[in-house]
């Protein structure tokens, strides 16, 4: 059996996206390691695969990119490997050092615009390094997986590579964990709105539906469950307006069951990603399917795959702006149309975004490494 080691910068244990690519290499009669590292809260692993943690010394900024790509680049060297699957741009250079090392092949899957994030758009130096890493590599990567066809699209015509996409649609589990949502400390009687993921950063739109909640009517609860740069800042603004304070909810990373489990409590599901930036213009989280497939209606922004889903279903709203009067406006409109209105365009969405339909691409871009 084809060992096939998958490298990641984060903890695994929220990536939904890694675990599907590890399950499948199984499915393909594979041996996969899923290889990241351990920070001081990540969640236990329960996997049927072999995972790895590596602890380290730096957990921010250049310090950590440089001692994981050193950490990452020796494990790969001293490990028994018959391929490798890069996960986004901070794990290329060593797996594609390896890669020619030992005459193995190489899987890129870039989960976002990498070089054009907000991190590193607003740091020219620090995009200026990871743009010439990526220059060198990417036009001599044979297999390229990404997200959706409008990063496909644009990483084409800067490099010329046939891209395969493989949407972040997640399988839903046959057993979702059943909660009541005084569980989660949350009025039974109150209108939900959730926001989550691993990546609530800046420029996702938090900031200003925190700013727009004092302007909907006071059953409006709001739900942030994950983990991200800005939350520490949007706390600080919640102990700082007592008028809010009883009306957001912070919830910890949670297992993927669990997380579907509190999303099930939900009435409305937010993606409000800021189209300021082109990784974020273009990007298609994964949180979208997992309100389509918990039968939430969406309000979301700009966001070029995100409106096209919502309009071409009629799932919810869309934003052009990030004004609070805007914001406001459209979550209004979802909660006077009634979420039920929805159930029917939610479900034709839900039957159209199946892992089924991602996991045939998925197979034939892989397959090179079984």
């Amino acid at each position: 059996m084809k060992r096939i080691v998958v490298s990641v910068t984060n903890d695994l244990s929220t990536d939904q996206r890694v675990h599907k690519t590890c399950s499948t290499l199984q499915d393909l009669g594979a041996l996969p390691l899923l290889v990241g590292r351990r920070l001081p809260d990540s969640l236990d692993l329960k996997r049927t695969y072999k995972t790895h943690r590596m602890r380290l010394i730096f957990r921010r900024k250049v310090w950590f990119y440089v001692e994981y790509q050193l950490r990452l680049f020796l494990f790969l060297l001293f490990t028994k490997t018959d391929g490798l699957i890069a996960n986004d741009l901070d794990t290329l250079l060593p797996n594609y050092l390896i890669s020619k090392i030992k005459r193995i092949p190489l899987v890129y899957d870039t989960h976002e615009y990498y070089c054009h994030t907000p991190e590193l758009i607003h740091r020219p130096n620090v995009q200026r390094i990871w743009l010439t890493v990526e220059r060198y590599i990417f036009p001599k990567l044979k297999y390229v997986i990404t997200v959706n066809q409008s990063i496909a699209n644009r990483y084409k015509e800067e490099y010329g590579n046939d891209i395969a996409v493989v949407r972040n649609v997640t399988p839903f589990p046959k057993e979702v964990k059943t909660y009541k949502r005084s569980d989660w400390g949350i009025p039974d009687e109150a209108f939900v709105l959730i926001n989550q993921g691993s990546g609530i950063n800046v420029d996702r739109g938090m900031e200003e539906m925190v700013e727009a909640l004092p302007h909907l009517p006071s059953d409006i609860i709001l739900l942030i469950v994950g983990r991200g740069d800005v939350i520490p800042k949007l706390k600080k603004k919640v102990r700082e307006n007592e008028a809010i304070s009883k009306r957001i909810i912070f919830i910890p990373p949670q297992p993927y069951t669990t997380l579907l489990g509190i999303t099930k409590l939900a009435d409305v599901g937010l993606s409000l990603d800021k189209t300021t930036n082109p990784n974020y213009r273009f990007s298609l989280p994964n949180k979208l399917f997992d309100y389509i497939h918990c039968g939430l209606p969406v309000v979301g922004s700009s966001v070029v795959e995100v409106a096209r889903i919502i309009r071409n279903y009629n799932i919810g709203a869309v934003i052009e702006s990030h004004d609070v009067h805007e914001i406001t406006n459209a979550i209004l409109d979802v909660k006077e149309k009634g979420v039920e209105q929805f159930s029917e365009c939610l479900k034709r969405a839900s039957n159209d975004a199946q892992w089924t339909n991602e996991q045939t691409v998925l197979i034939n871009s892989i397959k090179p490494l079984t």
